[in-house]
């Protein structure tokens, strides 16, 4: 897992080869303009997800992970709090499915808060609990998953 301010993201182009794609996509958009939907970046390879939603509870929120993309998620307006725990340390709810490319987890991980112009990235290892809402106190958030293909 990696938390920065997307200020930075240029700076991790080199983790995976697609991920420059991803981050000239944030550089050429305006993610607060972006209409929620899906944009494809590279095809299924490389895709955005622009979400607009109220933010949760931490008991109606649930973990996940991905095995096929890694998440690169960014908050364009508002802030959540996401959930983090190493995939070794939890237990599995609800098998893989790869059709949806997800599974779901029973995790005690630990908890941060994402802001307006910082980014979250996930790779398969690293199950999340994203939509939680900030001092239980839910909100509106915008935010841009960018999925880019292993």
């Amino acid at each position: 897992m990696i938390i920065d301010s997307v200020a930075n993201l240029g700076q991790y182009a080199g983790v995976h080869p697609r991920f420059k794609q991803a981050i000239e996509f944030l550089n050429t958009h305006d993610v607060k303009q972006l209409e929620p939907g899906k944009y494809e970046i590279d095809g299924s390879h490389i895709f955005a997800l622009v979400q607009h939603y109220e933010t949760k509870l931490k008991e109606q929120s649930i973990w996940e992970a991905h095995r096929k993309y890694f998440d690169i998620q960014i908050v364009a307006e508002g802030e959540e709090t996401l959930g983090h725990s190493p995939i070794g340390l939890t237990e599995v709810t609800t098998a893989y499915k790869e059709d949806s490319d997800y599974a779901l987890f029973s995790a005690n991980g630990h908890f941060f808060t994402l802001q307006e112009g910082y980014f979250a990235f996930f790779a398969p290892q690293d199950v999340h609990m994203p939509c939680v809402a900030v001092n239980e106190k839910p909100s509106p958030v915008k935010k841009v998953v960018i999925k880019v293909e292993i």
